[in-house]
């Protein structure tokens, strides 16, 4: 090991320790995620190209292997072998409601915010593939699962004032506020 990674190595230690609390919130967890990570480094420390961001490449070692850790530790089973009673249950009275009132307040959505709403949250789909599928920009296409998720958080937690109308009076007052503030041109 060269004394440059090594450095940097021992130099990292105490940020990727406060990650691995900040993921597991466990401090036994934490230091277990840190060895693990500083392992796979180790391990693959000639695929670190030297003058890199060797901390970002650490970061993401840690986050990966708490990933695969968590994958791991799911809970598999073949479906076959599952009863049928395990997979359905009927749904209570309350359940059928917020359904009910979740469709509703989707169809209030404007129809461009509902799609991408549907398209990310419900199939699936990444923010390039939505971008390509609705012919907008990226940063358009996440702006509008954005919008759509406020909007929808703000009707079902019982507030009812409309977000895009509270954004439009925000933009007219800094207009104001802009045009006062320019000294006045004489004619």
């Amino acid at each position: 090991m060269t004394s440059t990674f090594h450095d940097e190595m021992l130099a990292i230690l105490p940020r990727l320790r406060v990650q691995a609390l900040s993921l597991t919130r466990n401090r036994a967890a934490a230091d277990d995620l840190v060895q693990d990570a500083v392992c796979n480094a180790l391990a693959a420390q000639h695929s670190f190209t030297p003058g890199t961001n060797f901390s970002a490449w650490m970061h993401r070692i840690l986050r990966n292997r708490f990933i695969s850790d968590l994958r791991k530790k799911r809970e598999t089973s073949n479906i076959d072998d599952v009863p049928a009673s395990a997979v359905a249950a009927s749904g209570s009275h309350e359940d059928r409601l917020v359904v009910k009132e979740l469709a509703e307040a989707m169809n209030r959505l404007p129809a461009d915010q509902r799609e991408a709403l549907v398209l990310v949250v419900m199939q699936g789909m990444s923010y390039d593939e939505l971008a390509a599928a609705t012919g907008c920009a990226v940063g358009t296409a996440k702006s509008r699962v954005f919008r759509a998720r406020r909007q929808l958080a703000t009707w079902l937690y019982g507030e009812e004032r409309d977000i895009a109308a509270v954004e439009l009076r925000g933009a007219v007052r800094r207009l104001r506020s802009r045009r006062e503030e320019r000294p006045a041109v004489s004619a």
